[in-house]
């Protein structure tokens, strides 16, 4: 099983290469075209900002020097605060503590896995894997 870290960054990878090869795209197109879900999309939009790589302008993405600093650095803050505080937290915890939506709970996590500062902790479930999120 991959690193979830490591699939942040490889989804990254694959919209800055949508980007690159097919130009400006919406949010819908761009995650149909790459295959992510939507917290795929989102951690990996986190990503992509926190490199600085990535505009939105109106309902397109692009790539170039970002303008979702003051939005996804602001909400990486506040998951920073919570974990800090919590100390580990399941991912989907993450967004109901840090009280914003799920969409920008992981372009947040995507910045903070972009920065190195999170370690995501794989816990096997009858079920399902449950994903827990602490400060590195």
């Amino acid at each position: 099983m991959k690193n979830i870290l490591e699939e942040f960054g490889i989804n990254a990878g694959k919209i800055w290469a949508t980007l690159n090869s097919q130009g400006p795209l919406t949010e819908a197109k761009l995650m149909q075209t790459t295959r992510l879900s939507e917290h795929e999309f989102y951690s990996a939009i986190g990503w992509l900002a926190r490199e600085n790589k990535i505009y939105k302008d109106g309902m397109m993405y692009k790539l170039g020097q970002t303008n979702l600093t003051n939005k996804i650095g602001t909400d990486a803050g506040k998951i920073w605060n919570v974990l800090s505080l919590q100390k580990e937290v399941d991912i989907s915890s993450v967004a109901p503590l840090a009280q914003m939506d799920q969409r920008d709970a992981y372009s947040a996590l995507g910045w903070l896995a972009r920065e190195n500062k999170i370690a995501p902790k794989l816990i096997p479930r009858a079920r399902a894997t449950q994903i827990k999120i602490a400060l590195k």
